[in-house]
C-alpha cells in the first residue's frame, strides 16, 4: 500500500513537472513523423494481466515491396533513438502508473504474446507490479541477455523494499545521464525473445 501510495503521488508531480518536456516531445514527434505521437502495445503485468503501455512514437511507418513493416531498425528514426537513449519515450507511462497498471519501480513489462513462452521460475516476475524502470535495466538494460535480466526481475521479486526501489531511481538517473547499457549497438532494438532453447 506505502509503495502503491508513493507511486500516485510520484507520478502526479512526475506528470506535472514534466509537462513542458512532454509537450515539447510531442511537438517534435509530430513535425517529423506525423501522427500518431503515442504508441501503445499490449503488454504483460501483475499476475499476467495484459494491459496498454503508453510510449512516445519512435519509428516511422516503412514497409517493404511485400508490404510487410521494415526491421525495427530500419523504421527507428534519429529522434526516436535520441527518445529512447534519454527514456523520453518512457515519459508518457507516468498515466499508466497512475492507473494503476505500472509502478515507478519493477521489472519492465514485455510484449503479451511473450506470455505463453516464460518458464515457471520466469513467470515469478509477474508478482509484482511492472515497472517504468528497473534492477535489469540498471544493469545493464538491452545489453543483457534474456535469461540475464529474467534472473535480474526475479532477484527483485525476492528483495523487493522501498529502500531498493530509492537505489534503482537514483540509479537510473545515473545511467540515463551516461546513456549507458541503452542496446547492444547503436541503433538496435532487443531481440525479439523466442522462449528458452
Amino acid at each position: 500500500m506505502l509503495k502503491r501510495a508513493m507511486d500516485r503521488l510520484a507520478g502526479t508531480a512526475g506528470l506535472a513537472l514534466a509537462s513542458p518536456v512532454l509537450a515539447a516531445t510531442a511537438l517534435a514527434i509530430r513535425a517529423t513523423m506525423g501522427s500518431p505521437v503515442l504508441f501503445t502495445q499490449p503488454r504483460t503485468g501483475y499476475r499476467g494481466r495484459a494491459f496498454d503501455v503508453i510510449k512516445f512514437r519512435t519509428m516511422r511507418d516503412a514497409v517493404g515491396p511485400d508490404g510487410r513493416p521494415l526491421p525495427d531498425v530500419a523504421r527507428l528514426t534519429r529522434l526516436g533513438q535520441f527518445l529512447r537513449s534519454t527514456s523520453l519515450d518512457e515519459l508518457p507511462q507516468l498515466v499508466n502508473v497512475l492507473r494503476g497498471e505500472l509502478s515507478l519501480v519493477g521489472p519492465r513489462p514485455l510484449m503479451h504474446k511473450y506470455a505463453p513462452l516464460y518458464t515457471p521460475e520466469q513467470r515469478r516476475r509477474f508478482e509484482v507490479l511492472p515497472g517504468i524502470t528497473g534492477w535489469a535495466q540498471i544493469n545493464g538494460r538491452n545489453s543483457q541477455s534474456w535469461p540475464a535480466k529474467f534472473r535480474l526481475d526475479v532477484w527483485y521479486v525476492d528483495h523487493w523494499s522501498l529502500w531498493l526501489d530509492l537505489k534503482i531511481l537514483a540509479l537510473t538517473v545515473i545511467r540515463v545521464l551516461q546513456q549507458s547499457g541503452v542496446s547492444s549497438s547503436a541503433t538496435e532494438t532487443m531481440p525479439e525473445f523466442l522462449g528458452e532453447s
